[in-house]
């Protein structure tokens, strides 16, 4: 039934549209685990999640396949590839907003086993980051080199992943919200009493500002870093539906390999940029 909402044409009209689609997929996927699998919820939300937004994401990679064999030029196609990547950008964005208010507003044991596995990804990448023996220059070129190769590796799972399941970066693109949404919704309540104590933030506003805060933080480089990975979702689920509908001899399948290289060249040079404002960027904002 879910499916039914969107439709790829849909998606280029009104890309906006989805982040309501994807804050009411994340949210009956919270609590629909909560409901079934409580134990296994941080996991089974995010499969839940999934499969709600497979069947859209299929048929929209399948419509952006044929458009490849219809446009010719390289750059007016990519002008069709950005209204389908941001409208699937703002889908991310409405996972965000919905598991980091769910995190915000349930109860406090609640949230530790929803995002029990979430935390612990958290914890491991911040013990490898704090872990390094370097410092200056060397500490941050060693940290984006790590931030940069970790990045690479997810964004070529998200190929790999498009291309033998079709769409299966969805489950990289959940994952990764509602780790986001679990980083978030910590800072958030690590930081709101400090920031009311040396700003006298007393009012809803001033929560309004540390959550606006806590999000800012992690965007910075959160929005490049997850364009990359649905650019490279989406070249790989070209070629997965190019191996599908063309013989690999035919011009057609040349010509959709050409267009998914040029997105994975594409999101490499996205992930870069996310780098580097992670390490430069980010940690000025956590200064606020």
């Amino acid at each position: 039934m879910l499916e039914s909402l969107s439709s790829p044409e849909k998606l280029k009209s009104k890309p906006w549209n989805l982040f309501f689609l994807g804050a009411v997929y994340a949210s009956i996927g919270v609590f629909l685990s909560l409901w079934v699998f409580e134990e296994q919820a941080s996991i089974v939300m995010i499969l839940l999640t999934v499969m709600a937004c497979v069947p859209l994401m299929y048929n929209t990679i399948r419509y952006e396949e044929e458009r490849d064999l219809v446009v010719e030029k390289e750059k007016t196609l990519l002008k069709e590839h950005s209204r389908i990547l941001s409208a699937f950008m703002f889908l991310f964005l409405g996972f965000v907003f919905a598991f980091s208010l769910l995190y915000l507003f349930l109860p406090a044991n609640t949230v530790d086993s929803l995002f029990s596995s979430q935390t612990k990804t958290i914890s491991d990448i911040n013990s490898q980051v704090t872990g390094e023996n370097i410092s200056g220059n060397a500490y941050a070129e060693g940290v984006l080199l790590r931030i940069f190769s970790n990045n690479l590796k997810v964004m070529l799972f998200c190929v790999f992943f498009s291309f033998f399941y079709g769409a299966g970066a969805i489950f990289i693109l959940t994952w990764n919200a509602s780790v986001i949404s679990a980083a978030v919704g910590n800072f958030f309540r690590t930081n709101i009493s400090e920031y009311a104590s040396q700003i006298g933030l007393v009012q809803v506003g001033g929560y309004f500002y540390v959550y606006a805060l806590s999000i800012l933080r992690y965007f910075i480089h959160g929005i490049p870093e997850i364009l990359a990975y649905i650019i490279g979702g989406l070249a790989g689920g070209l070629i997965s539906v190019a191996v599908i509908k063309h013989d690999f001899s035919t011009k057609s399948f040349g010509k959709v390999l050409k267009d998914a290289f040029n997105l994975i060249i594409l999101a490499v040079a996205v992930l870069l940029v996310a780098g580097f404002l992670e390490v430069y960027v980010t940690p000025v904002i956590s200064g606020f």
